[in-house]
């Protein structure tokens, strides 16, 4: 109510000096005009006491009559024409009050409509609690994903009969490790993150102890795709768990960070980006999304921050290696069948739309887990065609190679 009386009264109060503007028209200087008339006229009568004493000649006289004359002429047109001025018009005058009123409602109505009436001061203590009370009272992982729409996407008829098959093989056999990795790429591959995540907490499982940052950080990342980008508590845990491990790792580091932009936090998300973002490389994965967030970040936190220069080519894409490996231990006809689709097309789209050397070297190195050693080494006799200006980029495809036993 005291934040409405004091925007009241200030409406108010400019709103009548225009209207006392308007009433009083403008300063028409007939006092002044008035006061020197008189003056003048006295000095008329001044100059004839003084030629009486004998004080000035009458030439003298003469002239000086003659100038105070002229400025009573000129005070007197005047005063004439000052008292030819008049206020503004009544109808002006309550168009101003009706304006004034029309604008003093309006703001009512913009800030009840789209202002918050009645919120309280938040000083930053206050702010930073209340940020803490959503990260603490966030929906579960599981409540996230009830409200989540179905995966509608269309798959390869024969990918899907094979991950069944993939399913019910490693259902029988629950310690193996390479079955439930590949397990968990090819379920993210067919967009069934739910799936995926279950299948990496059992690689976890099995792993115990020789777990690294990195598995726990896939761990998150699989649960915050299941989630539609959203970091769960239990996505949090799996992450403070491989920063416990390496507090260098770059995907766990990513996404607390976003954790804390989506918690009210937008001034620690943008201080964890901004260090992750000058120690990382630009074909980092985690790059590109903090390249797209961290300004909108700092401006949240009252930061002016300016994006450097993004150098180098863009983030890896492709089928994830772990799980092309991990097919190494399945038969020959099953592992091609798995695995091939998601190698042709990182293969399609090297070949139309060109990519970085580790995608190239991804690629090959592939090829090389799959057996089809005819293929990789063609690829890499064009990848030395493509990167013969880039030294570093073709070192990094060659030991690919090497490792596949395409080059030397």
């Amino acid at each position: 109510m005291t934040f409405w009386i004091i925007i009241g009264l200030l409406t108010l109060s400019v709103a009548m000096l225009f209207v006392l503007a308007l009433l009083r028209g403008r300063d028409t200087g007939v006092s002044a005009a008035r006061f020197d008339l008189q003056i003048y006229r006295d000095q008329l009568s001044g100059i004839e006491r003084d030629l009486e004493r004998g004080v000035v000649t009458k030439e003298e006289a003469a002239r000086i009559k003659t100038e105070v004359s002229r400025r009573v002429l000129d005070a007197d047109k005047a005063l004439q024409a000052a008292g030819g001025v008049k206020g503004a018009p009544s109808s002006v005058t309550y168009g101003a009050i009706a304006i004034c009123a029309v604008v003093l409602a309006g703001s009512v109505w913009v800030y009840q409509t789209i202002g918050s009436p009645g919120y309280p001061d938040l000083p930053l203590q206050l702010r930073i609690e209340n940020a803490e009370d959503i990260r603490r009272e966030r929906p579960s992982q599981t409540e996230i994903e009830a409200s989540m729409p179905p995966n509608t996407a269309q798959a390869d008829p024969r990918h899907l009969e094979l991950v069944e098959k993939l399913r019910i093989a490693v259902a029988d056999r629950p310690d193996d490790l390479k079955g439930h990795q590949l397990l968990a790429g090819n379920e993210a591959a067919l967009g069934n993150y739910n799936g995926a995540y279950i299948a990496h907490i059992k690689v976890i499982e099995i792993k115990g102890q020789d777990a690294t940052a990195r598995d726990l950080a896939d761990l998150a990342d699989l649960m915050i795709m299941a989630a539609g980008g959203y970091v769960s508590p239990e996505a949090e845990s799996a992450l403070q768990r491989a920063l416990e491990r390496d507090p260098n790792e770059g995907k766990a580091r990513y996404y607390s960070g976003l954790m804390f932009a989506q918690s009210g936090r937008p001034d620690v998300a943008f201080r964890m980006w901004r260090d992750l973002l000058e120690v990382s490389a630009p074909t980092d994965p985690w790059v590109p999304p903090i390249r797209a967030q961290i300004e909108e970040a700092a401006a949240w936190a009252g930061v002016k921050y300016t994006l450097p220069e993004l150098e180098g080519g863009p983030a890896l894409a492709g089928p994830d290696a772990d799980a092309v490996a991990a097919a190494s231990d399945m038969s020959a006809e099953d592992r091609q069948d798995m695995i091939g689709n998601m190698v042709a097309q990182l293969s399609e789209r090297l070949a139309t739309e060109g990519g970085s050397a580790q995608e190239w070297a991804q690629l090959i190195g592939a090829l090389g887990v799959l057996g089809d050693i005819d293929r990789a080494r063609a690829i890499w006799g064009e990848a030395q065609t493509v990167f013969a200006a880039d030294a570093d980029g073709l070192a990094m495809i060659r030991a690919s190679a090497k490792s596949a036993g395409v080059a030397e």
